[in-house]
């Protein structure tokens, strides 16, 4: 991949960088739902802070204000305009930006499944302006993917996403229904993840931050905030964050999510079709960053932002740091010394366990020259 691109403009999404205002602006992506984020028709009142900042936990209440909420994802929209300076992001419950870029780096390190240079080659050909990608033009007449180093996929994190990928209908608005098979392939996926070295490295960390007090803990709330089933459509559980955001949905022509192994699996049977990219990330080995547009099986994709030669466990445990450290926000990261950000949203519209929230989506938003 290219060690060198400029930064796409941040009037590409238009997200509001929430961290700093010296990192790098946002650049991408044009996630068309944003569905997980907080609609003022849903709740009646009280739906404020004013008043009741560190309050109790009250479970009637639509949006809270009490020092976990930014955990659950379910605090009220002012609650930083008017909670966020009475200590909290001083205490010991805060993740602060530069742990956060901390704990990534390590993250980063502890990747030692990723693809090594050797294992893909890449054919990225034409790089378009932000401007053209709606015109849905097929400027790439060559697959992306040349080479894949297949032996991957054999080691077990790899074996056990592969494996859950065909357990979805990608069209919203048809119920899932898992058979036991495809439960105890979720299991296992979660179990061999946690043997790697990235997911111990983020148990460690959150166990250190008090967000979890064991480790089953910390793997029954992955299964609740991924694998969990709600509505997007007409049918009741129809989607989750693991196939929002992995696999690949369609919502009224459009698409949603791929992981890089999903687009080689699904351009190598024919049923993707690479059209071009605007922006390739400043790393010069795996993982690395492409935004691309595709056409999937007749359902084109403006703008899918997607980590390239990461371990499945690598992409898995960022996005889940960044949900539970910043949900619903912008979420400042560094990986070998190049900031990078992740959107997450949270899916407001049912809950598990003390109002926990689901992931509604995760995808990268910004990079750096």
């Amino acid at each position: 991949m290219r060690a060198c691109v400029p930064l796409i403009v941040a009037m590409l999404c238009g997200l509001a960088w929430a961290e700093d205002p010296k990192d790098p602006e946002p650049f991408l992506e044009l996630e068309e739902e944003a569905e997980g984020a907080p609609a003022s028709n849903l709740y009646s009142a009280p739906d404020s802070c004013h008043g009741r900042c560190w309050e109790a936990f009250d479970k009637h209440h639509p949006c809270h204000c009490n020092a976990r909420c930014r955990e659950f994802g379910n605090c009220c929209e002012d609650f930083e305009s008017l909670c966020g300076h009475e200590g909290f992001s001083h205490s010991s419950d805060a993740i602060t930006k530069e742990e956060l870029r901390s704990i990534s780096e390590k993250i980063y390190r502890a990747d030692t499944n990723k693809a090594q240079k050797e294992d893909i080659i890449l054919n990225s050909q034409n790089r378009i302006p932000p401007s053209e990608t709606r015109d849905q033009v097929d400027r790439c007449p060559e697959p992306l993917f040349t080479y894949v180093n297949e032996k991957l996929f054999s080691k077990p994190t790899y074996a056990a996403f592969i494996n859950l990928l065909n357990n979805y209908q990608r069209a919203t608005g048809r119920g899932e229904h898992f058979t036991a098979q495809q439960l105890a392939e979720q299991d296992t996926f979660l179990r061999e993840i946690m043997s790697t070295a990235v997911m111990k490295t983020l148990y460690g960390f959150l166990h250190q931050q008090n967000r979890y007090s064991s480790e089953q803990e910390f793997v029954d709330d992955l299964k609740n905030m991924w694998f969990g089933l709600y509505s997007r459509g007409s049918e009741e559980g129809d989607s989750s964050g693991f196939e929002h955001v992995f696999s690949g949905e369609v919502k009224k022509g459009k698409v949603t999510g791929f992981h890089w192994i999903r687009f080689y699996m699904q351009e190598k049977e024919g049923l993707v079709d690479y059209y071009s990219h605007i922006y390739d990330g400043p790393w010069d080995s795996y993982p690395d960053v492409l935004a691309m547009q595709f056409n999937w099986d007749g359902y084109y994709k403006e703008v899918g932002s997607a980590f390239i030669g990461s371990s499945p466990e690598f992409e898995f445990a960022l996005y889940s740091l960044c949900f539970i450290a910043r949900p619903g926000r912008v979420c400042s990261l560094s990986l070998g010394g190049h900031p990078l950000a992740i959107q997450t949203y949270t899916w407001d519209k049912s809950t598990y366990g003390n109002g926990k929230k689901y992931i509604a989506t995760a995808y990268v938003v910004s990079s750096t020259q």
